[in-house]
């Protein structure tokens, strides 16, 4: 495991010095998005390959690999050797998901998607920003692509099911973040219980105009409205987020430990969240930055 974690380290440093020059506006504010985090098994056939940060998921099936999420640009090698130290194949990845079309999450889409042969998923609301690699996003556009556009092969929709090799995940439309930001609901299992994830995708405000003052984005509010409500109604056993710190990674595994998918059992911490994002929203409606 030593042996693959140097591995993993010395990719990233390596890839960095020569990755391509796709603007990640923040990148160097955020040290944390590409420092390494050793990949490990969550629960059952679900397992964390993303940095320290910056959360990406593998769900593993007989029929091949879900991945969702890629990170920034320069994370697809990294993500690579997390896979392969895990024992898996990265050729075998079949299909891709994102829970927001951010460059923080995405960044790495294009090369993996051409890397794997992969099918790109995305929530309709997020196809066209993703298509166009960022540029028409409604508060990180701009003139320059923040990541490489990708094309979707399959467009999803509030309630959609994303089956492969016996897995079915529940896409649920969660916008306001960006307007095809979204959840992952399903099942894993071990051998001594079942347990229902949630990969939640928590609607944090990332504009400091009003949100009447955005008409790239007319419903912002009324979506962000609409998410919150519809997160306090969900219900699972675990629950994880974009962010590693947003769901208190840190705090509930150490690299190195051993299997304890209890620890992500948390619904205390995951309604304090939303709790807190709410505080955010009503500031917000209310007048306040």
């Amino acid at each position: 495991m030593k042996k693959s974690l140097a591995l993993i380290c010395l990719l990233c440093i390596n890839y960095l010095a020569f990755a391509q020059k796709i603007a990640e506006p923040l990148t160097n504010m955020h040290p944390e998005w590409s420092k390494p985090y050793p990949p490990f098994k969550i629960a059952g056939n679900l397992y964390y390959v993303g940095t320290y940060d910056l959360a990406c998921y593998l769900i593993v099936t007989p029929k091949g690999n879900i991945l969702i999420n890629t990170g920034l640009a320069s994370s697809a090698p990294f993500i690579k050797a997390s896979i392969e130290a895990l024992g898996f194949k990265f050729a075998d990845t079949r299909i891709l998901l994102t829970t927001q079309a951010h460059y923080d999450h995405v960044g790495a889409m294009a090369a993996i998607k051409k890397m794997t042969g992969a099918k790109m998923m995305v929530d309709a609301g997020d196809a066209a920003v993703l298509a166009d690699g960022g540029r028409s996003d409604y508060a990180l556009g701009g003139n320059v692509s923040p990541y490489a556009p990708v094309k979707t092969d399959r467009l999803l929709h509030n309630g959609d099911i994303i089956k492969l090799g016996g897995m079915q995940l529940v896409m649920l439309h969660h916008p306001g973040h960006t307007k095809g930001s979204c959840s992952f609901l399903f099942d894993v299992k071990d051998k001594n219980r079942s347990y229902k994830v949630l990969i939640a995708n928590l609607p944090t405000i990332i504009t400091d105009k009003k949100f009447s003052e955005i008409p790239a984005y007319p419903n912002i509010a009324k979506d962000y409205a609409y998410t919150l409500s519809a997160m306090k109604k969900l219900k699972f056993d675990i629950w994880l987020a974009s962010h590693a710190s947003q769901f208190g990674l840190y705090n509930k595994h150490k690299p190195g430990a051993a299997y304890n998918p209890a620890a992500f059992i948390d619904r205390q911490g995951y309604d304090a969240q939303l709790k807190d994002l709410q505080d955010q929203f009503t500031k917000k409606i209310n007048g306040g930055k």
